[in-house]
């Protein structure tokens, strides 16, 4: 019987993902279908922007939600693809008395974001992990805001490029 492959692990061994700090999530749809919405471009400028279909926008609702509904949870920014989502999240918590909190925050949003989406449509739409990153520093954090609020426009410039235009 063959091996089955074996699948990249994700997480940073022995890192406490309740911890306070931020971590850059990307989930992306099954196949990268692009089933969030569409970029658009604007004639007189030349930015890019995204126009969310209906699931787009369900997750957009879902994101500010989820924002303003736990205290220890902050979206620092966000954009939702075609066939992907960016998500900065910083995580404040403070240990106090005997309450712990689970190590699997940021696994229990991405379920959240998932498990939500898969109930309001019906099938799921996702990719089956998602890519994570711990961000360190200052000029990481930074490098990831201008790249998350950038990449509409990247996606116009990568696509002019592959046309050959």
């Amino acid at each position: 019987m063959p091996s089955r492959p074996t699948r990249k692990r994700i997480r940073l061994p022995d890192y406490d993902y309740s911890q306070t700090g931020c971590y850059f999530i990307t989930i992306c749809t099954k196949d990268g279908c692009p089933l969030l919405g569409n970029i658009t471009q604007n004639a007189e400028d030349d930015t890019a922007y995204v126009t969310l279909t209906q699931t787009g926008n369900f997750i957009q609702t879902y994101l500010e939600k989820m924002n303003t509904s736990t205290g220890d949870i902050s979206l620092e920014r966000y954009v939702i693809m075609p066939n992907h989502i960016h998500l900065l999240i910083a995580i404040q918590r403070e240990r106090t008395g005997t309450a712990h909190p689970s190590k699997a925050m940021i696994p229990n949003i991405v379920h959240g974001i998932k498990s939500a989406t898969t109930r309001q449509i019906g099938v799921s739409i996702w990719q089956r992990s998602y890519h994570e990153h711990v961000v360190r520093s200052e000029k990481t954090y930074l490098r990831i805001c201008r790249y998350i609020d950038e990449n509409p426009q990247k996606w116009v410039e990568d696509c002019y490029y592959v046309r050959g235009m």
